[in-house]
């Protein structure tokens, strides 16, 4: 073997020795060298490790069918924010007068309304057709690890990618942080000449994405500081963010983009990191085209995304539920309810997933007891694993995290009623990790439960009967 055929050859090797489960069997593009970079199994030798001339190069993607030859596709992965990302952008194509087919892991819409399909190729295709019959010929995809490592990438023409950022998350799918960024990196690998990386300046793997994206595609970096220092020049960045109940400001380093947004962005959604999803959104919208008033409209009517810190009171204690349920999501959600809560309290409900990354369990505790008053263990989606082992790692976690108390209810719904129990006016409660979800991953059922549902009920604001 030679060329890149080696550097492959070794990329699967390794990822065999490093026991990964399950090989993604896409030869002669960049993955594998990204893969055998990060394991150390070759010489990091950038651009160099992928110019054999007798192999062919797989990077260039057609449209899907004839009808998509003119469109422009903004696609968008990272661990976090990828949802609130793809709706934020898709709600400024909308407010440039333009229709748009949006893709989330909750549903396929078309300028903002629910096709309420199944999620499936076919049903893509038909999503994305229907907005085109419409006359449009934007879109904007969430598209998770899982489908990259299945060759998604390749599937439909993505002209801009966003990367999010990346922490643990989806190990016992992946089997590595190396495979799980591969795969991130797919759509990076992938895009055409005339498209754009949108990458966040203060994440380290954004930079090993950036070594396999093509040198001619045109790069955008984006950061907040919360997630650290900037790791290279900006193009768009918050010098703050103002956070309140009504909603989230972003004041913006200057900037030949931040002057076009006239320096500040105005958000309806609640959270420092809904700035970095906006940043991330401006920069991609900009890409293909969208002009700097359409940006700032579209973002500040954006209403958010159902169950990502989303709002059920905002008087007394202010009530959330939230989707975060990796480290880092709970430490950006946590910082968010201390700044709302000033000298309240900070009441957290929340469990971790069974038969899946067990190692991330006592992280997230450890985020939640740093930064909570009272952390309210309860089931999140068990599986096919033993509630209270699950438990006892978040508590493991909390406790060194330091400030928490802990209490510990089982069931979701008492665990919810117990934290609106316990909550004073100033307090702040979060609901976290299941957000939008309708059900419960218990052993082979999935039984139904919804957070927002269940709130809804118990203050008041829906006639449903609370079990």
């Amino acid at each position: 073997m030679r060329g890149l055929t080696a550097i492959c050859g070794a990329a699967k090797d390794g990822r065999r020795r490093g026991g990964v489960v399950g090989a993604v069997d896409i030869l002669a593009d960049k993955f594998f060298a990204l893969t055998a970079i990060l394991a150390g199994l070759v010489p990091d030798r950038g651009a160099e490790v992928c110019e054999d001339g007798d192999v062919s190069d797989p990077r260039f993607v057609p449209a899907a069918t004839p009808w998509a030859e003119s469109w422009r596709t903004i696609g968008v992965t990272g661990t976090n924010g990828k949802t609130s990302t793809t709706v934020l952008a898709a709600a400024v194509i909308q407010a440039a007068g333009l229709h748009v087919f949006s893709s989330t892991t909750l549903d396929y819409c078309v300028d903002g309304e629910s096709l309420h399909m199944t999620r499936s190729w076919p049903s893509f295709l038909a999503a994305a057709e229907h907005c085109h019959e419409l006359g449009g010929a934007h879109a904007v995809v969430e598209i998770t690890s899982q489908a990259l490592a299945r060759g998604y990438a390749k599937r439909w023409r993505y002209d801009v990618g966003v990367f999010t950022n990346l922490s643990p998350d989806h190990f016992k799918t992946h089997g590595s942080w190396e495979h799980y960024l591969a795969s991130k990196a797919q759509l990076f690998v992938h895009l055409p000449a005339h498209g754009a990386a949108v990458l966040n300046a203060r994440d380290p793997s954004a930079a090993l994405v950036d070594r396999v994206t093509a040198a001619e595609v045109r790069r955008l970096w984006f950061g907040v500081a919360s997630r650290g220092p900037a790791l290279r020049g900006e193009d768009l960045a918050a010098r703050s963010v103002e956070v309140t109940p009504a909603g989230t400001r972003v004041i913006l380093e200057p900037s030949p983009l931040a002057e076009a947004l006239g320096g500040t962005l105005e958000l309806a959604l609640v959270g420092e990191v809904f700035a970095e999803n906006a940043l991330a959104a401006a920069c991609a919208t900009h890409a293909v085209g969208i002009d700097a008033a359409a940006i700032r409209r579209g973002l500040a009517g954006c209403p958010g995304v159902p169950g990502r810190f989303e709002l059920f009171a905002r008087g007394g204690p202010v009530v959330a539920v939230d989707y975060a349920h990796t480290p880092d999501a709970l430490v950006r959600m946590c910082a968010t309810a201390r700044g709302l809560a000033g000298r309240g309290r900070v009441i957290v409900v929340f469990g971790a997933g069974g038969d899946t990354d067990a190692g991330k369990r006592e992280p997230m505790g450890e985020a939640v007891g740093a930064a909570a008053d009272l952390a309210i263990v309860t089931t999140d989606n068990p599986r096919h694993e033993d509630p209270r082992a699950i438990a006892a790692m978040l508590i493991a976690g909390i406790e060194r995290g330091g400030r928490a108390r802990v209490r510990v209810e089982a069931d979701r719904g008492r665990a919810i009623a117990l934290a609106l129990q316990e909550a004073g006016r100033g307090d702040v409660v979060v609901i976290a990790g299941k957000g939008h979800e309708q059900g419960q991953a218990i052993g082979d059922e999935i039984v139904p439960f919804s957070d927002r549902d269940h709130l809804r009920a118990l203050l008041g604001l829906a006639d449903v009967e609370v079990a």
